[in-house]
């Protein structure tokens, strides 16, 4: 850019363009998508761009756009495309009056974005932990390492009380597979290294936790899965770390649930025993 450090504002965000990236501000309040509110800020290098537009938008206004190279930002490849325009983090909405200077701006880009194409590696950094939202049949976290599902009583279904709460290390990962929570069957997946796509329904697999109206919204849950598959990434398959030692009332409460599900005939006698067993063992 001509001048390092220029800053142009516009509705919801501020860009700085700088030598080597534009630095992308969201602003907070009422207005403001909440998506952009949870990212704060981010910084979006040259290399990261393959494009810039400057279109006519709604009502008095003009959208200066950045396309990001495919596979160059974990928020975009964990989207899949299933963001809504007013969610895009890289549209900046002007007032017409402010039309020439953004084309000032989108000039002075232009011949400083010199790579095209995939990018080979993420090179926008992805939301920091750690992370949790809660989904509709359990709470989601991680801490960076290890992806944590912890199901709820009221939601969660019979298989995944027989499979209990589960635990991933990244290096177990290969992937994960975000459906958005304003669309059917909205959920979150994790796709494990060593196991074929699941076919069953996100409801079933202990691998998933399903959305709903007001769990898993998008301003929650695609930046967590944005940093989960960042750190897949750059993981190398390792062993899964053993869960930790679980609070006796915590265990004992699971038990007194699993035995409803028994004396209701959603577990066998063969898994209430086995289920039961395997609880008693994290003690």
């Amino acid at each position: 850019m001509s001048r390092m450090g220029d800053v142009l504002a516009g509705f919801h965000a501020a860009w700085e363009f700088e030598s080597d990236s534009v630095l992308i501000r969201y602003e907070r309040g009422i207005r403001t998508p909440k998506l952009f509110q949870a990212l704060g800020e981010r910084r979006v290098p040259l290399k990261a761009i393959a494009g810039v537009t400057l279109t006519r938008g709604k009502r008095g206004t003009v959208v200066l756009r950045v396309e990001p190279r495919p596979g160059a930002d974990p928020l975009m490849e964990a989207a899949a495309g299933q963001l809504k325009e007013s969610g895009d983090p890289y549209r900046l909405v002007l007032p017409a009056e402010r039309e020439v200077l953004a084309e000032y701006y989108a000039d002075e880009l232009r011949p400083l974005l010199t790579e095209s194409g995939p990018a080979d590696r993420f090179l926008v950094k992805p939301p920091e932990g750690p992370l949790s939202f809660k989904a509709y049949d359990g709470k989601a976290t991680f801490d960076g390492r290890t992806v944590n599902f912890r199901w709820f009583w009221t939601g969660a279904s019979s298989a995944k009380w027989k499979a209990g709460d589960q635990s991933f290390s990244v290096g177990e990962l290969n992937g994960v597979e975000w459906r958005s929570p304003e669309v059917f069957e909205g959920h979150l997946r994790l796709l494990r290294r060593d196991a074929e796509a699941s076919a069953a329904q996100a409801d079933q697999d202990p691998a998933a936790v399903v959305f709903g109206l007001g769990y898993g919204p998008v301003h929650e849950s695609l930046p967590f899965a944005a940093a989960v598959l960042a750190a897949v990434r750059t993981s190398s398959p390792v062993a899964a770390v053993p869960a930790p030692r679980r609070d006796p009332a915590d265990i004992a409460e699971r038990i007194r649930h699993l035995g409803e599900l028994h004396q209701a005939g959603l577990v066998t006698d063969e898994e209430f025993s086995v289920k039961k067993a395997e609880l008693l063992s994290e003690l």
